[in-house]
């Protein structure tokens, strides 16, 4: 007998190209592989196009406009789950009886319609998304967008309480899963790791001969945070240094090309990325948000060499033991300059490998068939 699962995502999630697309992407082809068919209902905004390669592991996909009007903003519900509001998408989900899975709070405004009531309804958080809003606004430099994140945050807080119509939280990390049993203690939660490309470790053994730093660089949380190891550790350094991701505004651009022995690679193909991230000495991660689980975090530890973080980018993993961690720019440089010229080994792939096996995909993939 097969096994169905509605899955609504909060954006087409493909291409792969960032935390929230690559955990429901990746989840999506390891259900496939377990022979389970996937409903998914994405919303479209943005460039993002409909995609063969979703089509090709799943039984059925649907796309829905986002709504983005301004007067959305001015409802007492989250823009983000306003705007995702859609008759459609409803009307779809009632054509079966099968289990619903909820990506990340902007969906879940169904969650306590009563047509839904006898359903089996998952909830998958990636942030405490009033938490991650609130420090999105501390790093934004503008001021109109500081203020909607601000409002946005109040609104997702309130928001929240939609989740305990849910059957059960799945929480990205182990900080978030303590949070949700605490503040929900009636609702089950369940500590599900994020989804990623890697269904073995990848990373390769020897010698690279650059620093990386690598995700989305609009993001303030990731622009400031090159900003800080800019100012604090990469210009201090003489190692080559490369800062790799999406979209950098101009006064990161700007700040990059003050320095020679540090180079920008803007919006990356796939297979470049991956060469990039496999061939570098080091990783070098950074964050002021301690907030849910990085996905840049993985990405490294199961395709990269060495990687250097600061606790706040650990927290809530159990990845403490596959990194070299910082407690200050001067930590930073410090382990930066002793493994630059240090040989990963096999030895060191080995430790890796038992680190991380508790955040593999077959692991994820057992907890959450046991759930559906």
């Amino acid at each position: 007998m097969q096994s169905y699962l509605h899955i609504i995502s909060f954006d087409i999630p493909y291409p792969a190209n960032y935390g929230g697309a690559i955990d429901v992407f990746h989840k999506i082809r390891c259900l496939h592989k377990q022979n389970i068919k996937v409903i998914l209902h994405c919303f479209e905004y943005g460039d993002k196009k409909h995609a063969i390669e979703l089509e090709q592991l799943c039984e059925k996909v649907y796309y829905y406009p986002r709504n983005t009007s301004f007067i959305n903003q001015l409802s007492i519900l989250p823009f983000n789950v306003k705007s995702r509001i859609n008759k459609e998408l409803k009307q779809n989900l009632l054509k079966d009886n099968h289990p619903i899975l909820f990506e990340v709070l902007h969906t879940c405004y169904l969650l306590n319609d009563p047509d839904f009531k006898g359903r089996k309804k998952l909830f998958r958080h990636s942030n405490i998304e009033h938490d991650y809003f609130l420090e999105l606004a501390k790093g934004e430099k503008s001021f109109i967008k500081k203020i909607y994140l601000k409002i946005e945050a109040l609104k997702l807080k309130r928001f929240e309480k939609q989740i305990t119509y849910a059957n059960c939280i799945l929480s990205v990390s182990e900080t978030d899963l303590n949070y949700f049993k605490e503040k929900y203690p009636n609702t089950k939660s369940v500590y599900l790791p994020s989804f990623h490309q890697f269904d073995e470790l990848q990373s390769k053994i020897g010698k690279g001969n650059y620093i990386l730093y690598h995700g989305n660089l609009s993001i303030s949380e990731n622009y400031n945070a090159v900003l800080w190891l800019i100012k604090h550790v990469f210009s201090k350094l003489s190692h080559p240094v490369i800062i790799a991701g999406l979209n950098p505004p101009a006064f990161l651009i700007t700040e990059i090309e003050k320095y020679k022995h540090i180079s920008l690679k803007q919006n990356c193909d796939e297979e470049t990325m991956k060469t990039l991230i496999e061939d570098a000495q080091i990783h070098c991660l950074y964050t002021s948000q301690a907030t849910g689980l990085k996905l840049k975090l993985l990405n490294v530890v199961f395709s990269g060499r060495f990687v250097i973080a600061n606790p706040a980018m650990l927290s809530g993993t159990s990845l403490q033991d596959a990194c070299l961690i910082a407690n200050s720019a001067h930590e930073y440089i410090e382990k930066i300059n002793d493994m630059f010229s240090i040989e990963f080994t096999e030895k060191d792939i080995e430790r890796r490998k038992e680190t991380c096996s508790k955040m593999t995909n077959a692991c994820n993939t057992k907890t959450l068939l046991e759930l559906i």
